[in-house]
């Protein structure tokens, strides 16, 4: 009996998201971070004004990698023509280390990112994506 309880409880925790929802007051704030290269416009609606060095993050949940309107670098298109979305865990880990996160994407060493900044909270970038995902319209 105990072999069993330990199994159920163990096949949930494994089956819990790998991230828990954050905050979307917190990533409203934490957000500034973001906004020396990004915006969250829709259209003519500046939901929050920021760079255009990066692309604009409006709808980003849920999004194809790299197919936004902005000149991304191959390697994260190349990561969108294999099927990956922007999903919350993917963000997360994308945040932690884009470099890194490209290059396991593609399994290529050589694989590049232009995004260089790196977050250093998991926590931070789960809030950020909250207030994506707040921001953002329902798909």
């Amino acid at each position: 009996m105990k072999f069993a309880a330990i199994a159920v409880m163990t096949t949930a925790l494994f089956a819990a998201p790998a991230f828990a929802e954050g905050d979307a007051a917190k990533g409203e704030k934490t957000f500034k971070k973001c906004k020396s290269c990004h915006m969250i416009a829709d259209g003519d609606n500046t939901i929050a004004k920021g760079g255009k060095s990066g692309p604009n993050l409006f709808g980003l949940p849920g999004r194809v990698a790299g197919t936004a309107d902005f000149k991304y670098s191959k390697s994260v298109v190349a990561a969108g023509e294999q099927g990956i979305e922007w999903t919350e865990e993917e963000f997360v880990e994308w945040l932690a280390d884009p470099k890194a996160w490209v290059k396991a994407k593609l399994d290529d060493p050589k694989a590049k990112s232009k995004m260089s900044f790196k977050l250093k909270k998991a926590e931070d970038a789960a809030d950020i994506w909250a207030y994506l995902v707040s921001v953002s319209p329902e798909s």
